[in-house]
């Protein structure tokens, strides 16, 4: 995987009408260098695959005359990459460089002369002082995935060194010079369709870069480009969509991307920003789609509770519920009724949720008589992590506030179900809420792409990824 890591991300296309992003990626020179190692891999095994045709011709030698000769069977069998390196060029692209390769050719040959005198034998070809400098482009093929081609190359052969044996050898030593430069120039035709054929090797990788991806049976998140990638000496940077939509139709919220910078760090291979944007335009795609309700009923509370759902416990309270509506079990629906608010500070990560608890006995016959419905403010605070190749969290409860919405069991006093309204947050509401946080969502990556070393800080409006990253397989 010839530098996958960042000729994918450099490459989410195709780019749409310039707007804030919602995500920024930062490739690093480490990253770049990551790159390179591995590309260098691919570029050895292409190398080694070097098909030199079959050379024949005649040539004059003092004294005997014309000579025909061929060379036949011409394998590689070595080949050395010491020194090579990626470039930025700043608001261009990149490009790579290889120096002092070198390459080992084996190969068999047989000569004519004097019209009836056959000879045959083999002989070693040593190639040094190889150079190669291509230019790498990034687009978008018809299905709007990247796509990598090698624009411009050219490669040179510093020297070559043939050593012949057996037979006749000393024939071909006299004209070894011109076998040298015939066969320099086989292997520098050779080059540059081969360095071609490496990077056009990613693309079938660059096809898994998920553009679009799935996070569960609501939502999906989109990372295509909002603008053309900033190429400077240091590094690549990255402008992405990095919005939530609901599978199947894409809506947009009523708020758009704030801008922001990511800092100048370069310790890590890889950083990825993820603005609050982000975070929100998921709130609202998940309220939208009505995924942010939930039914409690008794069997959810802790056995061990004293506090039961049923009208004994509530008509402690309100003592009307439980002159009305005697012995019955209740159930719950807490749910949002207008889009959370996600905000990041440094170190801070909180969301402030508005919602209702509709409190409801449950008859015999299963049907559900109303009895109040409170409205909810509340504010948790978030913890955030990386878990593979996915962003995941956790939440915890600051605070909630209660109001009286409306009753159907006459006035009472709307504080004395806070210890109550607590529990079935703290017991119920945010461990479920944990569970489907733990499971995260996809981060933008290709393939068999690992995340390694990560780490995470909150910043103001938006949260920073350093991470070092791996290819396996």
């Amino acid at each position: 995987m010839f530098l996958c890591c960042w000729l994918a991300l450099v490459a989410f296309i195709p780019v749409t009408l310039s707007t804030n992003p919602g995500v920024k990626v930062k490739l690093t020179e480490k990253g770049l260098e990551y790159g390179r190692q591995l590309g260098m891999i691919s570029i050895q095994q292409k190398l080694k695959t070097i098909k030199v045709p079959d050379i024949s011709g005649k040539q004059s030698v003092s004294p005997i005359g014309k000579v025909q000769y061929s060379l036949s069977n011409m394998q590689i069998v070595n080949v050395g990459l010491p020194k090579s390196a990626v470039a930025l060029v700043p608001g261009t692209g990149v490009r790579l460089s290889i120096d002092n390769a070198f390459l080992s050719l084996h190969g068999n040959w047989r000569v004519k002369y004097l019209r009836i005198i056959k000879d045959s034998g083999s002989f070693d070809l040593n190639v040094n002082g190889v150079t190669i400098t291509t230019s790498i482009a990034i687009k978008s093929d018809e299905t709007g995935r990247p796509a990598v081609s090698s624009v411009s190359c050219a490669a040179t052969v510093g020297s070559a060194s043939i050593k012949f044996h057996g037979g006749a050898s000393w024939l071909y030593n006299l004209f070894k010079s011109f076998i040298d430069k015939a066969l320099r120039n086989a292997l520098q035709k050779q080059m540059c369709p081969l360095v071609a054929d490496a990077v056009s090797d990613l693309n079938p990788q660059l096809k898994t870069l998920n553009v679009v991806a799935q996070v569960d049976k609501y939502a999906e998140i989109e990372y295509s480009m909002v603008s053309s990638p900033t190429v400077s000496k240091s590094s690549i940077d990255l402008s992405l969509k990095g919005e939530f939509y609901n599978i199947g139709k894409h809506q947009e919220p009523p708020f758009s991307p704030a801008a922001f910078s990511l800092p100048p760090q370069i310790n890590d291979m890889l950083y990825i920003g993820v603005s609050a944007f982000t975070t929100n335009s998921a709130a609202f795609v998940y309220n939208k789609a009505g995924a942010l309700s939930l039914y409690i009923t008794d069997d959810m509370i802790p056995q061990s509770s004293p506090i039961r759902l049923n009208t004994r416990t509530f008509g402690a309270f309100i003592p009307q519920i439980a002159k009305r509506f005697p012995g019955l079990m209740m159930k719950l629906l807490v749910k949002t009724v207008k889009t959370p608010v996600v905000t990041f500070e440094p170190n801070n990560m909180t969301v402030q949720a508005t919602g209702t608890v509709t409190a409801y006995a449950i008859q015999p016959n299963t049907t559900l008589s109303p009895l109040f419905v409170l409205n909810l403010e509340t504010s948790v605070s978030a913890r955030v992590f990386v878990s593979e190749k996915r962003l995941a969290g956790a939440v915890t409860l600051n605070k909630m506030d209660v109001t009286l919405g409306t009753s159907y069991v006459g006035e009472f006093q709307v504080r004395s179900l806070d210890s109550i309204l607590q529990m079935v947050l703290k017991v119920v509401v945010i461990p479920k809420l944990n569970v489907q946080l733990a499971k995260g969502y996809p981060l933008p990556t290709i393939g068999k792409m690992k995340l390694v070393n990560t780490q995470l800080q909150v910043l103001k409006d938006y949260m920073l990824i350093g991470t070092d990253v791996q290819f396996t397989g």
